[in-house]
């Protein structure tokens, strides 16, 4: 049996060879038993079923769930030699009738329906009277309510494999299926004790990378201009922001199509088929595209907005490298993202029990966004594989700009803040307490009263928030599961405090301007650090950062204040570390009768504080400048009048104003701000971060002015930045009523 599959294989597909799960599942088809196959994306599941019905006898029934996709496959197979049809809505009545009787002749050995065409008893009845040898079920995840793509016409499947005289053989195959979804498809679909099979969910050729924080238009435009002419995908989770990035991208002088259910058949059918056959390079759709498109050479899969849930993602992102090259799969991601998708989740008519499901789902997918480890492992690990590695060397968490840091003290004051407001508030509300804020709704329940409030008042309540998302996300702390999700701290952030365990998140680092690394002192400090971290009983890279050590390699620092010039050695590491590794350094450079110049060490953005004399002179005249602004604005002028009185722009005079009030001067900014709108614009800011204007601007009233939403954010830095620091290092300063052990 194995030498006719290795032929036939060779004949119609021109491979010498099946992966082991194919095998598997193609030898027990044909051994008669139902089967369950579970492949990533690109894996080659249609082969299973496809050599499987080449050798069996009678007709192959493949139950799938896109018109395109079975005319696309059934195409390639009449090219390949091998005779099949499909019946869809899609087919005239005299097409469906004249393709039966040739199913009945047996002229073909594969048909394709939808699952909707199961509904139709007159069908049935026709079918029961074909020689059907296997029904197999693509995109089995489909009849699962906790999978991500529910199709209600899944279910009918067994009802129609019941009406048959002769119950064939069942083959179900899909790419994504975590436990709870693969027992439902054995349990729906009536699989009679099936043969199960998963190939493994690792795709080494796909680069993941999430992106938070960044300006996604002008990411598109860079990253799209460095690799003009490759095809590629970019997914959004709504048709509104599809057809704003495809007008983006077509002003761009992009060949880019767009794809998405508000789209007549037509308009869908001709940009698919563009896409396929290279007549546009980019495809901007909607999660409606691409289930079962097997189109090789997408080299990048691009998510300009989070998708609903890991599965979703990770069969979307397995569009990219079909063909084994590499493919970039970038998720540009921020907090709108969450509310864009519980919108959706909480307008759609669904039981509580799957809307439930559906907002689990959705904080998996957003751990996923802020996981400090590896976002490979972390993948595998959510569909159940045993991953044995810390670093896939592949990621952006593990290839990117950052480093290990410790954040034990910030997630104490965390902790200590869930259990002693008992458990019963969401990230902002603890966020807000953490910073003292005066939010309305924290004051009003009281919560101002609590010990916690206030002690992270130099972090600003984005800094908060994108730490509780971490340690979420790293198992510290528990969501639940509702419309309104509260924090719980989990077991391991309860052992963590006992235990006084430290903390540590993966942060970025600045990048610096360095020059090449001295590889043979690189590999020198790496067995210096390893020393060490054996010494410690500590992995290696919590010592120092491969990063890191790269730029000591490169500036060769030989005293406390060079080495402490490193991105990533603190007073601490130093104090621990530092004398070992300038020894290190200090005897290589001796060794090897090295020169050392005087290096500059400073990031490229400090730039600024190299300037002229002359320009220094102008930057004090500008502070001369601002602060005469100041007076004429607490003489109670207007931003207009004091426009007109020093022939400046309003903009000019509102920007002077905030200043001065930002470096601490006593300035009433208040009569800057719609008092009556100020809330809302705190709200808004926790929702998506104060980097950007617009953002903001977009959640509030159209009257709310950017004057006042400058005010209150220049409100916000003030706080955050004219409060003493408390000093991480000294756990002891805390007494138990900060901090719950």
């Amino acid at each position: 049996m194995k030498l006719e599959i290795q032929q036939l294989l060779k004949k119609y597909y021109g491979y010498d060879s099946l992966r082991e799960a194919q095998e598997k599942t193609i030898e027990k088809i044909l051994e008669g038993k139902d089967t369950l196959t579970i492949m990533p994306t690109g894996g080659g599941k249609s082969i299973c079923y496809q050599l499987s019905a080449l050798m069996l006898k009678g007709v192959t029934i493949v139950i799938s769930p896109l018109i395109s996709l079975m005319k696309e496959q059934v195409d390639t197979l009449n090219e390949l030699g091998i005779n099949s049809t499909y019946i869809n809505s899609s087919v005239e009545k005299n097409q469906v009738i004249s393709r039966i009787m040739a199913l009945k002749n047996g002229e073909y050995k594969i048909l394709y329906v939808a699952p909707e065409r199961l509904e139709n008893y007159d069908f049935i009845q026709v079918i029961s009277d074909i020689d059907i040898a296997m029904i197999a079920v693509d995109e089995a995840h489909c009849v699962s309510q906790w999978g991500h793509d529910f199709r209600p016409s899944y279910r009918r499947i067994s009802n129609m494999i019941g009406c048959l005289k002769h119950r064939p053989i069942i083959s179900a195959f899909t790419a994504t299926a975590t436990e709870e979804v693969k027992k439902d498809i054995i349990s729906l679909l009536g699989l009679a004790t099936p043969d199960v099979f998963i190939n493994g969910f690792d795709r080494q050729n796909l680069n993941l990378k999430v992106l938070k924080g960044i300006n996604k238009r002008d990411f598109l435009k860079e990253y799209l201009a460095q690799n003009k002419g490759l095809c590629g995908i970019i997914y959004t989770s709504t048709r509104k922001d599809a057809e704003k990035v495809y007008e983006f991208l077509l002003k761009e002088n992009h060949k880019v199509g767009v794809y998405h259910g508000g789209l007549s058949d037509e308009k869908r059918n001709q940009f698919q088929e563009d896409f396929i056959y290279d007549n546009v390079d980019i495809m901007v759709a909607t999660n409606a595209f691409g289930m079962g498109i097997d189109k090789s050479n997408v080299r990048y899969v691009i998510h300009y907005n989070m998708p609903k849930s890991i599965e979703a993602y990770y069969q979307e992102v397995g569009r990219g490298g079909r063909d084994g090259g590499e493919s970039d799969c970038i998720l540009l991601f921020n907090m709108q993202d969450v509310q864009t998708q519980r919108f959706l989740i909480d307008s759609r008519e669904i039981p509580e029990t799957i809307k439930k499901n559906e907002y689990k789902k959705l904080q998996e997918m957003l751990d996923y966004c802020y996981t400090s480890k590896c976002q490979r492992k972390y993948l595998l690990e959510y569909f159940g594989e045993v991953v044995d590695y810390d670093n896939c060397e592949k990621c952006f968490n593990c290839t990117g700009s950052s480093e290990l840091t410790n954040i034990t003290i910030d997630a104490y004051k965390i902790f200590s803040c869930i259990l002693r407001t008992n458990e019963r508030f969401g990230k902002n509300i603890i966020a807000g307490v953490l910073k003292g804020s005066k939010n309305e709704k924290i004051l009003t329940q009281g919560l101002g009263t609590q010990s916690t409030y206030g002690i992270m008042s130099e972090k600003t309540i984005k800094d908060i928030t994108d730490i509780i998302n971490i340690l979420v996300a790293d198992g510290y702390i528990n969501v639940t599961e509702s419309e309104f999700p509260t924090l719980k701290v989990s077991n391991r952030g309860i052992l963590a405090l006992k235990n006084k365990e430290e903390v540590y998140i993966r942060a970025k680092i600045k990048t610096t301007k360095i020059v090449k690394e001295d590889s043979e002192l690189f590999d020198i400090l790496k067995k210096l650090r390893f020393e060490i971290a054996k010494e410690e009983r500590v992995p290696s890279y919590i010592i120092f950062a491969d990063t890191c050590l790269k730029e000591i390699s490169s500036y060769m620092p030989q005293s406390k204040e060079e080495l402490l010039q490193i991105k990533g050695v603190g007073e601490r590491k130093y104090e621990k570390y530092g004398d070992r590794f300038i020894a290190v350094i200090k005897e290589y450079i001796e060794k090897n009768n090295i020169d050392v110049q005087s290096l500059n060490l400073a990031d490229e953005s400090d730039e600024e504080n190299f300037k002229s004399e002359t320009e220094q002179g102008k930057a004090e005249e500008k502070k001369k400048t601002h602060l005469v602004s100041m007076e004429l604005y607490n003489e109670g002028n207007s931003l207009e009048n004091i426009s007109k009185i020093r022939s400046i722009s309003v903009n000019t005079a509102e920007q002077h104003i905030i200043l001065c009030y930002e470096e601490g001067y006593n300035i009433d900014i208040n009569k800057l701000v719609q008092l009556e709108y100020k809330n809302q614009i705190l709200d808004a800011i926790k929702d998506v971060g104060d980097e950007k204007l617009k953002p903001i601007k977009a959640m509030l009233p159209e009257e709310v002015t950017y004057t006042s939403i400058k005010a209150v954010l220049a409100e916000e830095r003030r706080m955050a930045n004219g409060n003493i620091n408390i000093n991480p290092k000294d756990l002891t300063t805390y007494t138990n009523d900060d901090i719950i052990i």
